[in-house]
């Protein structure tokens, strides 16, 4: 993914709120979200040409995604699937912490990423940028560099995401609304991340529309104090016919705390 902002038991009746964006090049086959045939307990994407995704959750309560760090300098075309990460975890049954523990001799691998993993009862981040923690409650904001650099569209969607809590119990499509937002940020805001400043622009944006690459799909996903998911997946395909909506809902069986 390469925008996310979450909230983390900020909310007295949803104690994790998410929404994100996908985005990602137009010739990149893939499957929209669903449960996986062979892992019925899998509900996620599915990248066709790594057989990773970018987000994903189980019927326990399981929770992954993965952004990139953007650096084009650094890419290494050979390196495995970034996309394999968040369904390892997802997969196995090792708390988070001891996961990510366990990823971080071999995290210089991979390409650069972001990676967050929850279990219901903690959430952790963990970047092979920059390293790990364990993340307090508060509301976050993540895209193609660290947690919460303030890139102007991770500020504007954080901000966006603090006034519909505080506004009432949070609605799925408020929260596309909010990844639906095409507005650039101005010159003197971009970020120099190697890519050049008219990419900067196009890619300054919360939704995104650019030469073979784009928003792909938007994610939210709300839990509630009954450990209840609701998670809904907006596809856009990109061939002029009309977004489409998937919905899903899982009962954990537990309270849930993120």
């Amino acid at each position: 993914m390469c925008l996310i902002v979450f909230s983390y038991r900020q909310h007295p009746d949803y104690p994790f709120v998410f929404a994100g964006n996908r985005d990602e090049f137009l010739d990149r086959p893939a499957t929209p979200m669903d449960f996986w045939t062979e892992a019925p307990d899998l509900l996620a994407g599915r990248d066709l040409r790594g057989g990773g995704t970018w987000l994903g959750l189980t019927r326990t309560g399981r929770f992954a995604a993965v952004t990139n760090y953007r650096e084009p300098g650094r890419h290494n075309p050979a390196a495995p699937s970034r996309g394999h990460l968040p369904v390892r975890f997802l997969l196995g049954d090792d708390p988070p912490a001891a996961f990510l523990d366990a990823l971080a001799p071999e995290a210089g691998r991979y390409n650069g990423f972001n990676l967050l993993v929850g279990d219901g009862t903690s959430l952790h981040y963990f970047s092979n940028r920059d390293g790990r923690q364990e993340l307090a409650p508060g509301l976050y904001g993540l895209s193609n560099h660290l947690l919460d650099t303030p890139w102007p569209k991770v500020v504007h969607a954080r901000a966006r995401l603090a006034a519909l809590l505080e506004a009432g119990p949070p609605e799925p499509e408020a929260l596309f609304e909010l990844l639906a937002d095409t507005t650039p940020a101005p010159d003197e805001a971009l970020p120099e991340t190697g890519v050049g400043r008219e990419w900067e622009r196009r890619l300054s944006s919360a939704f995104i529309r650019a030469p073979g690459y784009g928003t792909r799909a938007a994610t939210v996903l709300l839990v509630d104090a009954e450990g209840v998911i609701t998670v809904a997946e907006r596809t856009f395909p990109h061939d002029g016919q009309a977004p489409r909506t998937r919905r899903f809902r899982i009962e954990t069986g537990a309270g849930c705390n993120g």
